[in-house]
């Protein structure tokens, strides 16, 4: 079988509308071998293995470091070779059978082989809390078998349509065979080695992140306009928490690409010559993420009331940047099987507070709503990873007490995101993650899975199960606008505003490419 489309698709991720690929700079000219790219990102999870990483900021980084057995191509969702050249599917989507190139090595000089894809393949489930999104794209794993050096078979115990396009996320990247043997916390501290363009020179938890071009590289992605080696030498991510800073080093020349513009500094960057390069993310919008097992909030008409209380629009267009659109569904626009929910998700104050009332909660003096002597009050969990989630939970926070529910707000480091959600230590979580196809839903909400938002067992679990498994793209669509109803329809979580990533580029600056699911691929980047 040659390479098909498949049918159908940040926890802490952070960065709508905007198509563009590619960023283009100011001059214009041959591309150019040589020099450094230094992009300022707004947070660092303190972890620099691509198997363990989930925020944008930091994916932008290690993604460079490894290459994926296939690519996906952002413009029509298609998945073509990477280090797969070709591969087979059985007509269950149950077994699939993938051709590795010859000649692949990593920067530690070892070879590629499907021992070693086995290997990584292998070792994703000892990797613990912070591996949640490879995890589940490997859940049902019956066998896997390197039948020779170059061909590999994963064989699931049920069909598995999505697997196909979890090869081409960094979350799946391939490591070398050493680095399949340290433990987490050393892959998280130490780095990975990899067969990818570029190498980790240097990582200060927190502060910075340095690659050099690896030499002699030669297995790009079909994908990729450039054959061989990168054309940067070197690119340093610097870690600048505010976004005023991030500007400010922008039209200094400081830095040359900035993460996470914020809507106020738009006008000032476009008149410093630099170029605003947008993506819509797909996946799973920017939510409140509900505990189902809070006893108040195991009230389905309060959690509707919560949903119907959110002012979407106000939230897209006060907090982020322009272009950014308010959640029609839990899925944004851009993610293939998405399905408009748009009148289920509007602003409705008074309809919030007829269910509330239902639901036996009453106003209290103070405003705050009352049963039984409780205060109809929750926290709400909250990181530090994107400019605009501050903001954007403080005026959710606003417009909950309008409608009578005290929201206490709790910020947390990145770092910490994984125990807060395994422990179950909070009412609603504010996050997405981010994944170009809609078995992301599974990945959040299937009770067989991490399940960190305590979704009761359901149909949805059928449903979820069978859309994973669904070889037929009209079924497929089908299941998945099902999930989407029964999770935006039960108010299992709240959806709020889609994921756009906005990035700043400097004139010099030139092809800094978006991938399927809007992180930056740089291979293909040059500066003048």
């Amino acid at each position: 079988m040659t390479p098909a489309l498949v049918a159908g698709l940040l926890f802490l991720a952070a960065c709508g509308s905007g198509s563009g690929t590619s960023g283009a700079g100011g001059g214009s000219g041959e591309p150019k071998t040589g020099g450094t790219l230094t992009f300022a990102v707004g947070s660092d999870t303190g972890c620099a293995d691509p198997q363990q990483v989930a925020s944008n900021d930091s994916i932008y980084s290690v993604r460079q470091l490894v290459d994926s057995l296939t690519d996906q191509d952002p413009e029509t969702g298609e998945i073509v070779p990477w280090l797969a050249e070709s591969w087979d599917v059985s007509k269950d989507a149950s077994t699939f059978t993938f051709h590795l190139r010859e000649g692949v090595t990593f920067s530690d000089g070892t070879e590629l082989t499907a021992d070693v894809v086995k290997a990584n393949f292998e070792a994703v489930p000892d990797l613990g809390a912070l591996a949640t999104l490879a995890t589940g794209y490997l859940t049902g794993v019956k066998e896997i078998t390197a039948e020779d050096p170059q061909t590999l078979t994963v064989a699931f115990e049920h069909p598995n349509a999505q697997f196909l396009q979890a090869t081409s996320t960094h979350s799946l990247g391939i490591v070398s065979q050493a680095s399949t043997e340290l433990t987490p916390q050393e892959r998280c501290t130490q780095g990975i080695v990899g067969s990818g363009p570029f190498t980790l020179a240097e990582y200060v938890p927190s502060q910075s992140a340095t690659l050099k071009k690896r030499t002699g590289y030669a297995w790009g992605s079909s994908l990729w306009t450039k054959d061989g080696e990168a054309y940067l030498d070197e690119v340093v991510f610097k870690v600048l928490p505010e976004a005023g800073v991030r500007t400010g080093s922008l039209q200094s020349g400081q830095v040359d690409a900035i993460g996470n513009v914020a809507r106020a500094d738009e006008p000032a960057l476009e008149a410093s010559g630099a170029t605003l390069q947008a993506r819509a993310n797909p996946g799973a919008v920017f939510n409140l993420g509900v505990n189902n097992s809070n006893p108040i909030l195991q009230d389905e008409k309060v959690r509707q009331g919560l949903r119907n209380a959110i002012d979407r629009q106000q939230i897209a267009d006060t907090v982020f940047n322009s272009g950014t659109e308010p959640a029609t569904s839990i899925l944004s626009r851009t993610t293939p099987g998405y399905h408009d929910l748009s009148a289920e998700l509007g602003y409705a104050p008074e309809e919030a507070k007829a269910l509330l009332e239902e639901a036996g909660w009453k106003p209290g003096a103070d405003g705050v709503r009352e049963k039984a002597g409780q205060k109809l009050a929750l926290n709400l969990a909250w990181f530090a990873n994107s400019p605009t989630n501050q903001p954007a939970v403080e005026l959710i926070q606003q417009q909950l007490k309008d409608a009578g529910v005290a929201v206490e707000l709790k910020q947390y480091e990145i770092s910490q995101g994984p125990e807060v959600q395994q422990s179950g230590d909070f009412d609603l979580m504010w996050g997405n993650l981010t994944r170009a196809d809609p078995d992301i839903l599974r990945t959040l909400y299937s009770t067989s899975l991490a399940n960190v938002y305590r979704v009761p067992a359901s149909d949805l679990d059928s449903t979820l199960t069978a859309e994973a498994g669904a070889v037929d793209a009209a079924e497929r669509k089908e299941l998945v606008a099902q999930a989407q109803e029964a999770i935006v329809g039960n108010a299992y979580v709240i959806p709020v505003v889609e994921l756009q990533t906005k990035l700043g580029v400097a004139a010099r600056v030139h092809d800094l490419n978006f991938e399927a699911s809007s992180r930056i691929q740089l291979h293909d980047t040059w500066v003048e």
